[in-house]
């Protein structure tokens, strides 16, 4: 553009002062153009790192909830496992008694034994209680607030829709949302993992119980 600029003032179509005139226009010109170019890349940036960002926190609920899934799958194998316990316990418990009768120590292992199982399956039961931590803030992601603290359908939807254009307040209830439902897999591991270490101890205990009669009865015999 300045060649053709220069070429024009050479052959007296343009003075001096018209040259530097357009000259200036067209610095200008291009300064604003690459202004724009700027702050378009900026916006597309900025853009890309905003849809990169609600990826990343709803793939993290996605996995904190899939933890929670996980925990209860335990929990229920662990329920199913003493189901099959008890039937083979119950088809051999006339053995057992018998021998528990004459013997103090027998008698006070299936005690024990007794205490640790239910326990275990306690723990293993309040995994699948579900729990409502309602001691934080509303949350238009929390189900419990959606239809006790918004109002109604249209009011909670007004909310939401303000919520959704707002990028820090809906990150802000997205990282909430994500360490209250952090916080009740935590709670849930802990109840899976104690029925587990009892598990684990009952079954030591059965053992010794099952030497114990084979003891007993082998002097017996």
């Amino acid at each position: 553009m300045e060649n053709y600029y220069l070429t024009f003032s050479k052959i007296g179509l343009l003075s001096p002062k018209k040259y530097l005139k357009c000259r200036f226009m067209d610095e200008i010109s291009n300064d604003e153009e690459q202004k724009k170019n700027e702050i378009n890349n900026q916006r597309s940036v900025s853009g890309g790192h905003e849809e990169e960002l609600v990826d990343h926190y709803w793939g993290s609920m996605a996995y904190v909830t899939a933890l929670i899934r996980s925990s209860e799958i335990k929990a229920g194998l662990i329920l199913s496992f003493y189901g099959i316990l008890f039937n083979f316990i119950y088809q051999n418990s006339q053995l057992i008694l018998v021998h528990a009768k004459t013997n103090a120590f027998i008698y006070i292992l299936i005690a024990i034994w007794l205490v640790v199982t239910l326990t275990s399956i306690f723990f293993s039961i309040r995994c699948f209680m579900p729990r409502i931590e309602g001691k934080f803030e509303k949350n238009v992601f929390f189900f419990g607030d959606v239809i006790t603290k918004f109002g109604d359908i249209k009011e909670f939807s007004k909310t939401f829709y303000r919520v959704s254009l707002n990028q820090e307040e809906l990150f802000l209830q997205l990282g909430q949302q994500i360490y209250i439902i952090s916080k009740i897999a935590a709670l849930k591991f802990k109840y899976v993992n104690r029925s587990i270490l009892l598990l684990t101890v009952g079954l030591v205990l059965l053992v010794t119980i099952g030497l114990s009669v084979f003891i007993v009865d082998f002097f017996d015999a």
